[in-house]
């Protein structure tokens, strides 16, 4: 499926999709209404309506299996941001142990961090071209500053030892949404989804073309829900694209202000 199309917004998708499933429906109708005159009339007639129960349910596994996919995706984009989020949160408190220089360097680079995941990070995971090649300056810094800084009591060493942890994690977690944002939905699984949308469709308009009114109002129903499960996994295909995707908003509610922070009284 397009990229354009997963990048709009929810209503504008669900307009389009309906739109091709109508569209797609009519055709189908047209074709089954002109063949099903004489001989062929009577070999539609004869097609079992029985068939039809195995078919939609093949066709709503193929849809829970899309869903399980996507909003797995989804969940892990999500787990992924806020563990980042929680681990630089970490390393700004623990920072407070090295007031001075050190601390109000730490708290820059995060927030230099953070900053670069909005402005950067986040179009690109958008469009699926981020990358691992370029490893996050700020962050890299950050573990090599701290991995320098002198601790002079058993507290600063066990601060310096949680802030080097904190900052792998946050390396481990801005390594994984990268790699979620890759994430999507494969052609072929687009392509025996809507296959056996079209083929469940075809069945339809056999089964019931001796009655046209009625195939229509069947016909037009099983577009409709289509149409509407096609929305509902294509809005969450991809974990960072999209009107519903995974925003930086936890990043930038941890951004540490410039400075070290204000004592507490």
């Amino acid at each position: 499926m397009g990229d354009w199309l997963l990048n709009i917004p929810v209503l504008p998708m669900a307009v389009v999709i309906l739109a091709a499933c109508y569209l797609v429906t009519a055709a189908i109708y047209l074709v089954i209404t002109a063949l099903a005159v004489g001989e062929r009339a009577r070999a539609f007639k004869a097609v079992s309506g029985g068939i039809l129960s195995p078919m939609a349910i093949l066709f709503a596994l193929l849809i829970g299996f899309l869903a399980a996919q996507v909003w797995g995706d989804l969940d892990r984009a999500n787990t992924a941001v806020n563990r980042e989020a929680s681990a630089l949160r970490g390393v700004v408190l623990l920072a407070s142990d090295f007031p001075g220089e050190p601390e109000a360097r730490i708290r820059e680079l995060v927030r230099r961090h953070i900053q670069e995941a909005v402005t950067q990070d986040w179009p690109a995971m958008s469009r699926g071209n981020a990358t691992l090649r370029l490893v996050p300056a700020s962050l890299t810094e950050a573990l090599r500053l701290t991995l320098a800084l002198d601790p002079k009591s058993e507290g600063n060493v066990a601060a310096q030892r949680e802030m080097i942890a904190s900052l792998e994690s946050a390396l481990e977690a801005r390594r994984l949404r990268i790699v979620l944002s890759h994430s999507s939905i494969n052609w072929v699984k687009w392509t025996a989804l809507l296959m056996q949308a079209a083929l469940t469709m075809v069945t339809i308009g056999l089964v019931h073309s001796d009655n046209r009114m009625a195939n229509r109002i069947i016909m037009g129903i099983f577009a409709t829900s289509v149409g509407v499960a096609v929305t509902l996994v294509a809005s969450h295909s991809r974990p960072f694209a999209g009107q519903i995707s995974v925003r930086p908003t936890v990043l930038l509610n941890v951004m540490p202000e410039t400075g070290p922070a204000a004592p507490l009284h």
